[in-house]
């Protein structure tokens, strides 16, 4: 379905000579100006459902998005990520007027091992043979205790097993990082992720990751509205997404810091309406949307407790009825908050499980050693990635 019609739309601007570029969406532009810029009806947005008016919030800026215009400079189709795996689509139809659809993002997915020797640093040799800086940085971080990377020398080797998604030739979201051996000096060090718990253990079952803890940040009713990634909509016969829970509630119960962290955003965000982002510095951000008010000195830049009164509960926006939607992103990327809500804070594996991990990584470990071994080493597929280290935390 995804790759049909994603072909159609390319074959559609290839039939009608379209120019096709590919740009990053400015700051300060949103949905509705982005439709000014180039006249078309807002009427367009304010037709939509209150869940695609709310993807219209989602879109992030610096995030790159796709334009097709007609010789004439007029718009002919635009395609917007606004996760990895749903995008807005804006084009005419054949009556010659703008339409909007959700499409799933045709990505690629693709697997590797690569041993890499250290030459000069962990940063430079890893960023040379995968053209990734992000993995030197989630390297360093699952390595932060037991390893001393200022010990590797000329000769010692880093090992790692991970996926990417790519789209249209560049990196979709982060790597996945499902194993890393370092070796300094013949002793090697494992890191394995467990797909239960995305957490990393070494090769006898003890944990490395930290563990945060998030609070849902207001009392509620009911669940109105659950998070969905993307849904094919069998009666509609079309995609939709929702990308955050919402909390159904009365106009004015207050709401709270769902972690510790610091104010990035309070102000008005497009169809959320009075909006609260929370930067907790771990990776994680929180969004707190449709809010009647802010709480007193809740701006930009302030530092709050988990638990602290941050606004409270309205209707603001695009809404349909008073509730909170939260939303919560890691290194960027939306996910579901009852995952992350309700987890167990458990750090350890139990036997049974602990029993199975272990076995399954004998075989990464033995990968790892034979490709250090091998003197055609895998060669890294290089993917011109834009995104800053800096957001990288996978704690």
């Amino acid at each position: 379905m995804k790759k049909i019609i994603l072909s159609i739309i390319f074959i559609f601007n290839f039939l009608h000579s379209a120019q096709v570029e590919e740009l990053t969406w400015p700051r300060g532009e949103t949905f509705l100006t982005f439709l000014d810029k180039y006249k078309i009806s807002q009427k367009l947005y304010f037709d939509l459902e209150k869940e695609d008016q709310e993807l219209c919030s989602e879109i992030s800026a610096d995030g790159r998005y796709y334009l097709y215009t007609d010789d004439d400079g007029k718009l002919n189709q635009v395609l917007i990520p606004i996760s990895e795996d749903i995008q807005l689509h804006i084009y005419k139809d054949s009556k010659n007027e703008y339409k909007f659809q959700t499409l799933p993002i045709n990505y690629t997915e693709f697997t590797e091992v690569v041993a890499i020797e250290i030459t000069e640093s962990v940063s430079h040799d890893i960023a040379k043979a995968t053209g990734d800086v992000t993995l030197a940085a989630l390297i360093k971080s699952i390595f932060t205790e037991g390893v001393n990377f200022r010990k590797m020398q000329k000769g010692d080797f880093i090992a790692l097993e991970y996926s990417q998604k790519a789209y249209l030739g560049k990196p979709l979201g982060m790597p996945d990082l499902k194993a890393a051996m370092v070796q300094i000096d013949g002793t090697s060090y494992f890191r394995f992720k467990n797909s239960k718990d995305d957490k990393y253990y070494d090769e006898k079952g003890t944990g490395f990751t930290k563990s945060y803890f998030f609070q849902i940040p207001i009392s509620f009713t009911r669940i109105s509205s659950e998070f969905t990634n993307k849904r094919w909509h069998p009666v509609l016969q079309r995609f939709r997404a929702h990308l955050g829970t919402d909390f159904s509630a009365p106009v004015g119960r207050t709401i709270f810091a769902a972690a510790d962290g610091r104010i990035e955003f309070s102000g008005i965000k497009g169809g959320y309406g009075k909006t609260t982002i929370i930067n907790h510095n771990n990776g994680y951000k929180t969004l707190y949307a449709h809010q009647s008010d802010w709480a007193r000195g809740i701006k930009q830049g302030k530092t709050v407790k988990k638990g602290e009164l941050i606004g409270y509960v309205g209707n603001t926006g695009l809404s349909s009825g008073p509730h909170l939607h939260l939303g919560l992103y890691k290194n960027g990327t939306a996910i579901d908050p009852l995952t992350v809500i309700n987890k167990p804070s458990v750090d350890t594996l139990e036997m049974k499980e602990r029993n199975l991990f272990l076995a399954s990584t004998k075989t990464i470990q033995k990968k790892f050693q034979d490709e250090i071994k091998n003197q055609n080493r895998n060669v890294a597929t290089k993917l011109d990635r834009t995104t800053d280290r800096s957001e990288i935390n996978i704690f």
